[in-house]
């Protein structure tokens, strides 16, 4: 069966890239990154050794940045003569260190390293000397000679078969012996495709290692991948109909680019020269505010509430105004079978990541249940991330997971509210009137002021003035003053202050 055909879409602007994958003419998945908030982390610097410390077994590295970078011996790489233990989520070797950190190096000394953590406040960033090189379906680490294959992929068999077929693949070029791990994306992969990604990876290596002979000390000899380079990299398919991109100078870096490491690719580029703006052309921008949003509503009158927090994603599917089925229960079936594909779209497009579940509409018939669960399977197959659904629970919730790649939508373009504090809920205007009074009445007892004057939204002095008026004249003739009403329109339901005079 043919792949849907896809578009891919790439608005590029000098603040932000965003990219959107269109398929079944509807936007599938969102991509953002911004200029200012683009990491370290990945980026490839000759730096300069300017102190070691013995007694904490670290060094610190001068490679250009406001603040030096942390080198810990833990993340010197040391090639051993003696076998080393595999580290259970890689299946690749862990060096440990069998020489203390001033026995390796020295200042003055110049190191390739790789950004491992960026620098945090008054932290610089952590580094390593084992550089690690990320394709679409391998890793690579140019100064080792080990076949990993991710732990994620399981079953004896294929992780027997995939090295197997790696061995090959190397065995078949004059590169030399060099290290990969195999990653969970290339469960599926063919040969072809391995042997592209190792191309790929082994002449990017290339090209750092020639920028050291040529580069200064301190200085970036390769940074990791743009948005926009990672999209080529990532997301084209077989499926992919055609990549857009709506910046003349951006589609010609990125031609060079695909031109460089990945062919197959430069059929596909296109130039957008349309008159509206390219995500216009396709509705991104008012998806990506829907996706912003509690509410999806469904074709059929249904529609489902999406809450996102720290610990999990809650999904809530509701009839709402559906009405179209004979019966009932033939109603709640229609419903929970169309959200079904919409949750798997949901999750892409809003990049919703660890624990989801859902709450589908109670279904008594054994058979719609099944029905519904192949329906979310079938539509979770289509995603680039991996799923793993665990079924139905005794409660009647389906509980699956799916990886974390990035921020979620929400978590890159949205903050907690200021006013609720991100609980999605402000007090009442009763509420806050009640705490107005409470707070009048410890004041009468520390200050003596001639008056009382409440500051606050016009809900709730409209309150005070009418349902709350006896309670206010009550405290009023308690405490023995005055209090003045006074409305401030900047305030928000839940701000108010209290001024003595």
């Amino acid at each position: 069966m043919n792949p849907t055909p896809e578009d891919i879409l790439i608005n590029i602007t000098p603040q932000e890239t965003r990219v959107a994958l269109v398929a079944h003419a509807a936007v599938q998945e969102l991509h953002i990154e911004r200029s200012l908030e683009r990491g370290l982390v990945g980026n490839v610097y000759l730096g300069k050794v300017v102190r070691v410390l013995p007694g904490m077994q670290s060094a610190f590295i001068e490679i250009g940045l406001e603040r030096t970078a942390f080198l810990h011996v833990a993340d010197l790489w040391q090639r051993q003569a003696i076998p080393v233990p595999t580290d259970a989520a890689t299946d690749a070797p862990v060096a440990h260190p069998v020489q203390p950190i001033e026995k390796l190096i020295y200042e003055g000394q110049t190191l390739m390293v790789q950004v491992l953590k960026d620098p945090i406040n008054t932290k610089g960033a952590r580094l390593t000397t084992q550089i690690s090189l990320a394709g679409r379906m391998l890793v690579h680490l140019p100064r080792d000679d080990h076949i990993g294959i991710s732990q994620k992929i399981e079953g004896t068999e294929l992780r027997t078969a995939l090295r197997e077929r790696m061995s090959a693949l190397l065995a078949a070029d004059d590169e030399g012996s060099q290290g990969f791990i195999v990653r969970t994306n290339a469960e599926d992969a063919s040969d072809a495709e391995l042997a592209e990604d190792i191309a790929y990876l082994r002449k990017t290596w290339r090209a750092i290692q020639q920028r050291a002979h040529v580069t200064s000390p301190s200085a970036l000899i390769y940074q990791e991948l743009s948005l926009a380079q990672r999209v080529l990299r990532d997301l084209v398919s077989d499926a992919t109909r055609s990549v857009q991109i709506d910046s003349r100078e951006n589609f010609d870096l990125l031609l060079a680019f695909a031109a460089d490491y990945m062919p197959r690719v430069s059929n596909r580029l296109q130039l957008y020269r349309g008159e509206r703006p390219l995500f216009e052309t396709a509705n991104v921008d008012e998806e990506i505010e829907r996706a912003l949003g509690r509410r999806v509503d469904l074709k059929s009158g249904g529609y489902l509430i999406i809450d996102q927090t720290e610990a999990m994603t809650t999904i809530d599917v509701n009839t709402g105004g559906f009405v179209g089925a004979r019966n009932f229960d033939d109603t709640i079936y229609r419903t929970n079978l169309e959200s079904a594909q919409a949750i798997a779209r949901q999750l892409r497009l809003r990049n919703l990541g660890g624990i989801i579940i859902i709450d589908f509409i109670d279904m008594h018939n054994l058979q719609h249940r099944a029905a519904v669960l192949d329906e979310l399977r079938k539509s979770l197959a289509r995603d680039k991330v991996k799923v793993t659904i665990s079924g139905f629970s005794q409660l009647g919730l389906v509980e699956l997971t799916r990886k974390r790649t990035r921020d979620s939508l929400a978590h890159k373009l949205l903050e907690p509210c200021p006013t609720c504090g991100g609980i999605g809920q402000v007090k009442t205007a009763r509420t806050v009137c009640y705490e107005i009074l409470r707070e009048i009445l410890r004041e009468a007892k520390q200050f003596n002021p001639r008056e009382f004057r409440i500051v606050g939204a016009a809900d709730v002095i409209d309150l005070f003035l009418e349902e709350e008026s006896q309670h206010l004249a009550s405290l009023s003739d308690f405490i023995g003053k005055p209090v003045s009403l006074q409305v401030e329109p900047v305030f928000s339901q839940q701000q108010y202050d209290i001024v003595l005079t």
